[in-house]
């Protein structure tokens, strides 16, 4: 399957599903990215769209997101507001 366009600012390839559902990640992208056969991808369902990100990358991404946030903090805090409306209740 010959490429219909690649826009390389965005990093945007065209790919085809293929039988049972096979995607094939272009060889230019799988080098650039370092994957080789075997490698776990992660195929994210966004508001957006689909993103096949390693799963590094999804690691990185979710360090990123919660950079500065107070996880532990905001889950004991759910936990307080769902108990205080259950006693309500």
């Amino acid at each position: 399957m010959g490429r219909w366009y690649v826009d390389s600012m965005s990093g945007t390839y065209p790919v085809t599903m293929g039988d049972r559902g096979r995607l094939v990640v272009p060889a230019e992208v799988r080098a650039h990215v370092g994957l080789e056969e075997g490698v776990p991808l992660l195929l994210l369902e966004t508001p957006g769209g689909l993103v096949l990100m390693t799963r590094e990358q999804a690691r990185e991404l979710l360090r990123r997101q919660l950079a500065g946030s107070d996880v532990v903090a905001q889950l004991l805090a759910d936990r307080r507001s769902a108990a205080a409306a259950e006693d309500a209740a």
